[in-house]
């Protein structure tokens, strides 16, 4: 199963970089699979560490990979990380193993630990066309504009029926920036 997190890692020097990342779980296992460049991969690779946070705000995943980084952090309990303030839980895992690959490595977890924030209440319709709108853009390169445009139609018309002001400025920031950057190409 493939579930969509965020991913909170550190540097050496102990700098947080907070992703976007759809990660595979069984169990107590979590594989996580950064296409290559990424500073997530740079991160555990050194680290052997990182956080999974699981939210419903979808602010922080089309803030993510729209530049807007910055979210509110505490620090981990049992490794030397960090996870999301507003998280409604967390898992700090450590890194097992790698299978290597020259485009997208395997990078084999196991949770250390386990913490509830806050009940989980349901996703709406917007929430889901915001996480959608946000992948798209993650992968606006290797799209056609065509297809991102008939894909975003689609997404609005639940968006447009479910959606609260947090998701309505979430779908701002991700449809502006994938109109920006189809511009630009």
């Amino acid at each position: 199963m493939i579930q969509e997190t965020i991913v909170t890692t550190q540097d050496i020097a102990g700098k947080t970089h907070i992703a976007p990342m759809g990660i595979h779980v069984a169990g107590d296992e979590f594989i996580i699979l950064p296409f290559r460049p990424s500073t997530t991969l740079d991160n555990i690779l050194a680290t052997k560490i990182a956080v999974i946070n699981y939210t419903d705000d979808v602010r922080v995943f089309a803030g993510c990979v729209t530049g807007r980084t910055d979210w509110p952090l505490e620090k981990a309990k049992k490794i030397d990380g960090r996870f999301l303030t507003d998280s409604l839980s967390h898992c700090e895992v450590k890194l097992t193993h790698v299978d290597d690959d020259p485009v997208r490595p395997k990078l084999f977890c196991h949770a250390v630990h386990r913490v509830n924030h806050a009940p989980f209440k349901g996703f709406n319709r917007a929430q889901f066309a915001v996480l959608e709108a946000a992948i798209l853009f993650s992968r606006i390169n290797r799209l056609p504009a065509k297809k991102i445009h008939t894909e975003l139609e689609y997404l609005h018309i639940g968006f447009n029926k479910t959606a609260g002001p947090k998701e309505r400025q979430a779908w701002s920031w991700v449809t502006q920036a994938i109109e920006q950057k189809l511009r630009g190409l």
